[in-house]
């Protein structure tokens, strides 16, 4: 009795029991899965934490370095708010003031020397120099 009681039991057993001595195959899929599982997470994160150097590189971006040294601090400290700042930045354009100025002071400089009231000439540089030098004695 006891002998039929166990072949019967073997017989109804689910796929993943194996027998004494043999591979465990559902363990060993487990184990695969579970390690790619792993390493594809990592591979995701990795991806996913340099996105805003990547949008940077993209777009030609001029604070490419501080956008790299912030997603690296994200990367390093697990502080989400460098990652967030690095992202922000990536994707704002900030607006060059600097061009348009110095072609406005290029062009006044031009109008001036134009009717006569700026001499570039070193000569008369240094003489505005001594000017002052002579004022402020």
């Amino acid at each position: 009795m006891e002998g039929g009681l166990r072949e019967t039991a073997i017989a109804h057993a689910p796929f993943f029991v194996t027998a004494p001595g043999e591979t465990d195959v559902l363990f060993t899929i487990v184990v695969w899965f579970v390690v790619l599982a792993v390493f594809g997470a990592g591979a995701l994160y990795l991806s996913l934490h340099a996105l805003p150097e990547r949008m940077a590189h993209r777009a030609n971006h001029t604070q490419i370095q501080l956008i790299s040294i912030l997603t690296l601090l994200a990367l390093f400290t697990h502080n989400n708010l460098f990652w967030l700042a690095a992202l922000v930045i990536a994707v704002v354009q900030v607006p060059d003031f600097y061009s348009p100025l110095q072609s406005i002071a290029q062009s006044v400089k031009a109008m001036a020397r134009n009717r006569g009231a700026v001499d570039d000439s070193p000569v008369a540089s240094e003489a505005v120099t001594t000017q002052e030098n002579a004022k402020d004695v």
